[in-house]
């Protein structure tokens, strides 16, 4: 405590605004303070919120102070990256916050301005295709005579090239980030669904900034997202969707799983590429994932959802959506069963193997749920075939990674159209029409590429979270040309030594078999371990018996070692945790061994290699799709 000698100045607080509960009585105290402590001699320094009160007379204290009664917030003030290296002044258009000092930015009002929100780092799940989406709107939004202003945090993109939009912000893509942007700029609204998971979790708090969300709504993003509320829309709309529940604990993950029957899909909501996903076979892999999964993330922003399992043919479409009506350039069919991450699976367009009344109920679908949600630009809808049958997996009421492939190969330019819907052009105004685009003739299969051999440990198996870190395409007018061309973009190039490895689970043999034989009539010499040895010779394939692991010789990896293996197929069962299985596929990949975990990749290589054994492939402009 100071002495009464060393006290020069003191500071009063008032009480702010007479309300009831804290009325004149506390500017009469306040007041009689100010001049007791000034007859002392003492400097006074008055701070109040309201200025009718004596309290706040120009004669009560030395110095006066009308502000609100609230600790002052630090706010983040913009400054220009200095490209010149201070040799002379820098004009170009990237900006970043500091905490403290002046903003070196004033912001031009004459134009109408929009900011579109990019999509952060590029990672699993989210990559170049979302940086791909905001830049084709931003030229959009340039050419109707828009500003345009790009937030993203990833230097390494094209959407953050200095001549892209009028004004660049590395800013990270938080609410307090860019908030400093909002009060700046004032722009005239936001573009979030062309920045993928990321950007759509700001809908909510641009809106508490007052700032309008162009296209989609916030609310119908959340329909879309929140069980309960989707189950309605499909309900109202008739759809069938996998049977399914939402749980918050493990008990009633449990619960949910048993009423359902197993196989289920478990997985967090409102999560990119599949993340914490999984096939739960039985009470202990339910558990399991579940302790995965409340370990990960806090269950009260991405509740739990059980969903039946089925093992069908996936397919989905990218949808333009307007007020009269959507515009699908095509629908994409997944090689590889229901199970596997879409971002992970074979992708054909035009579809081969679905039916035209299979077709018409997608595109009918399609129609009901951008109607329900009230969808404005770009939707993405997954679905399965089962038993013919269709079903929805999940609706994304905003752009995704198929955009990029969907548009070259059919020649629609999604985002650039979807931007223009945003902003108030119809679909039919730029010259489309609604419903299902006439089909090409030319085959496109998109291919994902991985990087399991640069990510030390990792799991190679597929399965419902994404593992992809890019992708090629092959185009033919053939399909099965389409898809030799695809495996050849992904450095896949066989046949070399006519060797293959096989090592098949027991529900799977079955199914195996004839794509056995396929790879034995080509001219392969089929490796098998134990059971899929004798399974083949008691069905009349030859095959060659190899060791597993952990016997001393003639094992597979004395096999791999000997650099003759073209392929190995590696069929494991879903959920086993063994040791060998898992470092029989990581021998494979850090071998330089191709490998594959699915009956359906390796029954289209083959297939594919079957028509194209001469090696004779055409050529196709891919300007002139």
């Amino acid at each position: 405590m100071p002495k009464r000698d060393d006290i020069k100045k003191v500071l009063v607080i008032g009480s702010g605004p007479i309300i009831i509960g804290q009325a004149a009585e506390f500017d009469y105290a306040g007041t009689q303070a100010c001049r007791a402590l000034r007859e002392e001699g003492i400097e006074v320094v008055l701070i109040n919120s309201n200025p009718a009160t004596i309290m706040t007379d120009g004669d009560m204290a030395d110095h006066v102070y009308i502000e609100p009664l609230t600790v002052p917030v630090v706010k983040q003030l913009i400054k220009t990256v200095d490209t010149c290296a201070a040799e002379f002044d820098a004009e170009t258009p990237y900006f970043y916050s500091v905490y403290g000092g002046e903003h070196e930015i004033q912001p031009d009002r004459s134009k109408k301005k929009v900011i579109v929100f990019g999509s952060g780092p590029i990672r699993i799940g989210q990559g170049i295709e979302f940086d791909y989406c905001c830049v084709h709107s931003v030229w959009t939004l340039k050419e109707a005579g828009y500003e345009t202003i790009i937030v993203n945090n990833n230097p390494e993109t094209v959407s953050t090239d200095f001549d892209i939009a009028d004004r660049l912000y590395f800013e990270p893509l938080t609410a307090e980030d860019v908030q400093s942007i909002i009060e700046l700029e004032q722009p005239d609204g936001a573009i979030v669904q062309f920045g993928g998971q990321t950007a759509i979790k700001l809908s909510q708090d641009l809106m508490k900034m007052g700032v309008p969300i162009l296209g989609t709504s916030a609310d119908s993003v959340d329909a879309a997202e929140d069980r309960e509320r989707f189950d309605e829309i499909l309900e109202k709309c008739q759809i069938d969707r996998p049977n399914g529940q939402t749980v918050f604990t493990a008990e009633e993950a449990l619960k949910a799983a048993n009423e359902l029957g197993y196989p289920v899909l478990v997985r967090p909501s409102y999560v990119l590429g599949g993340a914490g996903m999984e096939i739960a076979l039985n009470d202990g892999d339910l558990k399991r994932f579940i302790d995965h999964i409340t370990s990960q993330f806090n269950i009260e922003d991405h509740p739990i959802l059980i969903d039946k399992y089925l093992a069908g043919k996936e397919c989905e479409v990218d949808a333009i959506c307007d007020d009269e009506g959507i515009l699908i350039p095509g629908i994409m069919e997944h090689v590889e069963r229901a199970g596997v991450h879409s971002g992970d699976s074979i992708s054909i367009y035009p579809p081969q193997k679905i039916s035209q009344e299979m077709k018409e109920r997608i595109v009918e679908y399609s129609k009901r749920l951008a109607k329900a949600l009230k969808v404005k630009g770009l939707m993405n809808i997954q679905f399965i075939v089962y038993e013919n049958k269709v079903y929805v997996i999940e609706v994304n009421p905003r752009s995704s990674r198929t955009i990029p492939y969907i548009s070259k190969v059919t020649g629609i330019p999604l985002v650039d159209v979807a931007t223009n819907v945003i902003i108030g052009k119809s679909i039919k105004e730029q010259g489309y029409d609604y419903g299902l685009a006439p089909e090409k003739k030319t085959v496109a299969v998109k291919m994902p590429v991985f990087s399991f051999e640069k990510i030390t440990g990792a799991e190679i198996a597929l399965g419902p979270e994404m593992k992809s870190t890019g992708e090629v395409l092959g185009i033919s007018e053939d399909v099965e040309e389409a898809m030799y061309k695809a495996f050849m973009g992904t450095g896949l190039d066989l046949p070399k030594h006519k060797k293959v490895i096989c090592t098949v689970k027991d529900s799977a043999k079955e199914e195996f078999l004839p794509i056995a034989k396929e790879y034995h009539d080509f001219g392969y010499d089929l490796y098998a371990t134990q059971g899929t040895y004798d399974f083949l010779q008691s069905h009349g394939i030859p095959a060659r018996l190899v060791n597993r692991i952990n016997d001393k010789e003639n094992t597979i990896f004395d096999l791999i070692l000997t650099e003759t293996v073209d392929l190995v197929i590696d069929i494991p069962t879903r959920n086993n945790n063994l040791k060998a299985g898992f470092l029989i596929r990581r021998f494979a990949v850090e071998a330089g061994v191709p490998i594959y975990t699915s009956l359906d990749t390796a029954r289209s290589l083959i297939h594919a290699l079957e028509a194209k054994h001469d090696n004779k492939i055409s050529l196709i402009d891919i300007t002139k799709l």
